[in-house]
């Protein structure tokens, strides 16, 4: 039976282009929104409700949009369903953020106790950020490391670690996807990635007299 979306969906779409629309890809000139369309569309081909979908437009709200004040507001428009999505996908709620690893350790121990519609959201979300940057290192190389809070080696962790969790948790395709794209940027960053260990490893040069 088709499944179609009704006028919360088009009233979330229009809120979260609102929400968002000043905000850019990092280090791109492509509009934010356009990220969002992305895992929307995911979620959607893949199963995904209209709560599910309306979740998947607005993942990035509470941390970059407000905090907890703004899933207050999205749980009084949205629904629960939709905010405790939402709340499952959020490292953190606080401003200013905690340490960049510290929200990725404490978000991946978290992750397998939420329910399906959390990780379905949290995993098209991922491989759609992971597929950018993997086809941005294709494009500029290393360069593209410097638009995060973490260096290389430490997003391949994340994306690794979390790899794990989605294949124990929601296997599928695109549980595989994920996967594919995640061994795909080790392969392509690792050479960079050793040679950038190896020169904080190597004692510092000192001139000869």
């Amino acid at each position: 039976m088709a499944s179609f979306l009704g006028d919360r969906f088009n009233d979330a779409f229009v809120y979260s282009s609102n929400l968002h629309r000043e905000q850019l890809w990092k280090g791109t000139s492509v509009p934010y929104v356009s990220h969002l369309m992305s895992v929307c569309a995911l979620v959607l081909e893949h199963g995904g409700n209209e709560d599910e979908a309306i979740a998947a437009l607005l993942p990035d709200a509470v941390e970059d949009q407000g905090g907890s004040a703004r899933l207050v507001e999205i749980r009084e428009r949205f629904g629960d369903v939709v905010a405790d999505i939402m709340s499952g996908c959020s490292d953190t709620d606080e401003i200013p953020k905690p340490p960049w690893r510290t929200r990725k350790e404490r978000y991946i121990g978290e992750l397998a106790g939420h329910p399906l519609n959390v990780m379905l959201v949290s995993l098209a979300d991922k491989l759609h950020n992971t597929r950018a940057t993997l086809a941005d290192y294709r494009a500029i190389g290393p360069e593209v490391w410097m638009r995060f809070n973490a260096d290389a080696a430490d997003q391949l962790w994340y994306c690794e670690a979390l790899a794990v969790v989605f294949r124990e948790h929601l296997p599928g395709t695109l549980a595989e996807e994920f996967e594919r794209v995640c061994a795909n940027c080790w392969r392509a960053t690792t050479p960079v990635v050793c040679r950038i260990e190896l020169d904080h490893l190597r004692p510092a040069r000192t001139r000869t007299p």
